[in-house]
């Protein structure tokens, strides 16, 4: 599948362990994408944790057509298991500054993708940059009708991941740049 199943990761990424791969074991479908981020780790994981208010994809898409907050929420920090998130996922586990990691809440719309699960992580590069990382597993395909399921859904997912990790990323990296020019001028 190619870019549609990696998408900006390492190979060193994609051999990495997470979290998620503890939830759904192999066999399972697994999803990789990643992006470069010009801010702190901590900062990129404040922005990831706005997941819990929306979806930050293509509004009109996914969010009934309400834009995803720009300015940081804070409540959306205050993390426990088994919350809500972006409507459809539920908390599964977190380490506060590393990941996030949620299961799909099983519901007749969200049925026809079977058990999903992701983690998002965030890897300091440095005192400012990250790499923030997100990983999907889902149900092995046992039909040809399942492996076409996982096919769509590889690509429609990478379309809508896309947006939401470079919409993160340029949020954190422009809270950061604020930031800095306001501890620089002081």
């Amino acid at each position: 599948m190619g870019i549609a199943s990696s998408w900006g990761v390492t190979t060193a990424e994609q051999d990495r362990t997470y979290p998620c791969d503890t939830l759904l074991p192999a066999p399972a479908d697994r999803l990789l994408r990643g992006v470069d981020v010009a801010a702190p780790a901590d900062v990129v994981y404040r922005w990831v944790c706005q997941f819990r208010a929306a979806p930050y994809s293509y509004d009109w898409i996914d969010n009934l057509g309400r834009r995803s907050p720009r300015r940081p929420l804070p409540w959306c920090w205050d993390l426990e298991v088994g919350q809500t998130f972006s409507r459809i996922f539920r908390l599964e586990s977190f380490v506060v500054g590393e990941h996030l990691t949620f299961r799909m809440i099983p519901r007749p719309s969200t049925r026809v993708f079977g058990d999903i699960v992701v983690t998002y992580a965030v890897v300091p590069v440095g005192p400012e940059r990250a790499r923030l990382l997100a990983v999907i597993r889902g149900a092995a395909p046992t039909s040809r009708a399942a492996a076409l399921r996982n096919w769509l859904l590889a690509w429609g997912d990478l379309l809508m991941m896309r947006k939401q990790l470079l919409t993160f990323a340029t949020l954190a990296a422009t809270e950061h740049a604020e930031r800095s020019r306001t501890q620089s001028s002081v």
